[in-house]
């Protein structure tokens, strides 16, 4: 984005005559037909703006939508005036020119297309079809919420141990002396965790516990713990909302990963390389 460095600078400053401090005002954005800027008589309309925003280079984010407006012209007018160069000076007519041009129109016609196609896949009743069959497939899985307090030595854990049974308070022995930064501000508190998660002398102390109770010393990879288990439950199962997303993912990729299959058993492909390496199957998309 060297182009576009100058109008960069002035669009994270504050526009020509305002007060220090000030924001310009937003203006709303111009139609696609709406002619923004002409250069050597070539118009910039706000179709060539909205494209331009689309670029991940451009996307700005912090910057309010009348800097980048004036931005996305800016870059749009030094676009134009580069390529009106390049005309001139006959870049376009070089073979190689020519092959990355035919290369960049293979994949933007790919990606347009897989996005045309994929759409007529990923619809709202295709991703609840899918989160009921998933769903379906889930096995119940217990969770455990517990506090630990983690030090050094045994020694240590033994007389933290003595404490908390002896009635002091587990949270704020964690936070006086325990040496896991993530969980003493907190009282030692994991959260829910399922068996998994956790390395094995933690996991399996953690539940063989029943609520309330304070296990023995256990050691592991990171020094001794003391652990108390809060609650016990079975693992709730996710909303169709919280997976709506990683589901969408997963049917766009599937789509997209059936399309290309679809097209390569239609088409006639010959290898003429020396030995192609011989490609793997393709697996199955991996549902969520």
């Amino acid at each position: 984005m060297i182009l576009a460095l100058p109008s960069l600078a002035l669009a994270q400053g504050a526009a020509p005559g305002a007060a220090p401090g000030s924001s310009p005002a937003a203006a709303p954005a111009p139609g696609p037909d709406t002619v923004v800027a002409k250069v050597n008589g070539q118009p910039v309309t706000g179709a060539d703006l909205a494209l331009a925003a689309e670029d991940p280079a451009l996307s700005l984010p912090g910057v309010d939508e009348a800097a980048k407006q004036n931005l996305l012209v800016d870059y749009m007018v030094d676009l134009k005036v580069g390529a009106q160069a390049a005309e001139a000076a006959k870049v376009g007519d070089s073979p190689e020119f020519k092959r990355k041009l035919a290369y960049f129109r293979d994949k933007l016609l790919l990606d347009d297309y897989l996005e045309r196609e994929t759409k007529k896949s990923v619809t709202p009743e295709a991703a609840k079809a899918l989160y009921d069959q998933t769903v379906k497939s889930m096995k119940p899985e217990e969770e455990v919420r517990a506090r630990h307090i983690l030090v050094e030595s045994e020694d240590e854990a033994k007389k933290i141990a003595a404490r908390v049974k002896g009635g002091e308070d587990f949270a704020k022995i964690a936070a006086e002396v325990s040496k896991d930064p993530g969980s003493k501000t907190e009282g030692g508190d994991l959260g829910f965790f399922t068996k998994e998660r956790m390395v094995k002398p933690f996991a399996e102390a953690a539940f063989k516990l029943a609520p309330g109770q304070v296990s023995d010393p256990v050691k592991t990879q990171f020094g001794w713990h003391v652990l108390r288990v809060e609650e016990k439950r079975t693992k709730p199962v996710p909303s169709f909302d919280e997976m709506k997303e990683q589901i969408d993912q997963y049917l766009t990729r599937k789509a997209q990963q059936d399309t290309i299959i679809k097209l390569r058993e239609a088409a006639k492909v010959e290898r003429t390389d020396a030995a192609p390496a011989a490609t793997p199957p393709a697996g199955e998309t991996k549902k969520p």
